[in-house]
């Protein structure tokens, strides 16, 4: 299959598709990758990078990346998203186009967390290139938009649905990554044009290799303690004052640590409440590249995953609940919906309601004080789950039926 991948995100930010495009080429497909200048987390254009101008770069897989400039999200705040956003828009308007010119598709294909509005582009290429238009819904807007807090005006929350609904009635494709996103994506299009695509994660040895950015004595508190590792962002929709709470509760278990692996607008909070509390149970460990999570997943005693208590959340499967099934290591949640309902259908871990620490705490306990087997148990059975439902070259095999069947079917109903 020959796919135009259109994202306002790609390598070398770390986010799923990159995965996704490393598996495709190497299961024969071709992809050319419309993105723009690299700039997350940090909001800063990547070292080695101009903000101006566009340029074409290969992928180590051997696909071509083709940049346009964009405005960096600096420091957050709804201006300066608003102006990322916009100008992703409008520099792939008018330079997206030039950069496939000459070329044909079998689909366009776009990786849409937020902002759904980077599938503006690719529409205007669906019609110039005469393909068929598939997205792979990440998030759900504009619910996320209320729910995060981004814009709470309801007129400007109808403005954005009525723009939902026509960048979906313009897509003969709606993939969502979550069985939840079904009813509320149905809202604003066709029921028969949404198709569940969850998230996977590249199967790999969980061995970690013997050279190491994570320093000795970090190492070296993972191994000699219980250690509970969460790994990702640490924002607001996070809940990581669930995770704060509940390392206050477990101060009576001195060898029970709460290991934090990540960056985010909540670390600096963290931070200070974990000296005005006194938390040397609650380690911040700092930010560390994907390669290294072996380190810290072969170590953990468990796996941590938080979220806020939202509708919109209820609805989402966290992307890192598949890297920690594949690790084959007990997962405790504090999770409403979808999240917890694999961990549980999984039997992979202990869960509770999102924002309860009380409930997370006694979580963490009771994995503190069952057996070593019982642990393994939950690991495994995990594992298998991930291996049956998440594993990436499968995931990959089966996103490539899909749009196969579809475009077929949209051929037939042409006719």
């Amino acid at each position: 299959m020959n796919i135009l991948l259109v994202s306002q995100y790609f390598w070398p930010e770390s986010f799923i598709i990159n995965d996704l495009v490393r598996v495709l080429i190497s299961q024969g497909h071709r992809v050319h990758i419309l993105t723009g200048k690299p700039n997350y987390p940090e909001g800063e254009i990547f070292q080695g990078y101009l903000k101006h101008g566009c340029i074409d770069e290969i992928f180590e897989s051997g696909a071509l990346v083709s940049r346009v400039p964009l405005r960096p999200r600096g420091n957050g705040g709804a201006k300066n998203l608003l102006l990322n956003y916009l100008s992703f828009v409008l520099n792939g308007l008018v330079f997206f186009p030039r950069a496939v010119q000459g070329r044909s598709f079998d689909v366009v294909f776009v990786f849409a967390p937020s902002p759904v509005t980077s599938a503006i582009p690719a529409i205007y290429l669906k019609w110039r290139l005469g393909s068929h238009l598939a997205i792979w819904i990440q998030d759900l807007w504009p619910e996320s938009l209320s729910a995060t807090g981004f814009i709470r005006n309801r007129m400007a929350l109808r403005l954005v649905g009525w723009l939902v609904r026509g960048i979906y009635a313009c897509t003969d494709t709606l993939l969502v990554q979550s069985r939840a996103f079904r009813a509320p994506v149905a809202r604003y299009a066709r029921e028969d044009k949404i198709v569940y695509y969850p998230n996977s994660h590249q199967d790999s040895p969980l061995q970690p290799a013997t050279s190491t950015q994570v320093p000795a004595e970090l190492l070296a508190q993972l191994e000699q303690n219980f250690c509970l590792v969460f790994a990702g962002n640490l924002g607001t929709a996070q809940s990581v004052e669930t995770l704060v709470q509940a390392a206050e509760r477990l101060r009576h278990l001195p060898d029970c640590k709460l290991v934090l692996v990540g960056s985010g607008s909540m670390v600096g909070w963290v931070e200070e409440q974990k000296a005005l509390r006194g938390l040397d149970n609650l380690i911040l460990a700092g930010r560390f590249p994907p390669s290294e999570m072996p380190q810290f997943f072969s170590r953990a005693a468990g796996l941590l995953v938080t979220l806020k208590r939202e509708e919109i959340f209820a609805y989402t499967i966290p992307s890192k609940v598949q890297a920690y099934l594949a690790a084959g290591r007990p997962v405790i949640a504090a999770l409403d919906g979808e999240g917890a309902r694999v961990i549980e259908e999984a039997g992979a871990g202990l869960s509770c309601a999102a924002e309860d620490s009380v409930g997370l705490a006694h979580c963490i306990e009771r994995l503190f004080h069952m057996s070593p087997e019982a642990r393994e148990k939950l690991g495994q059975s995990g594992r298998e789950y991930f291996l049956a439902n998440f594993e990436m070259a499968r995931q990959s095999q089966r996103l490539v039926e899909i749009l196969e069947n579809r475009i077929n079917e949209g051929r037939g109903m042409s006719k």
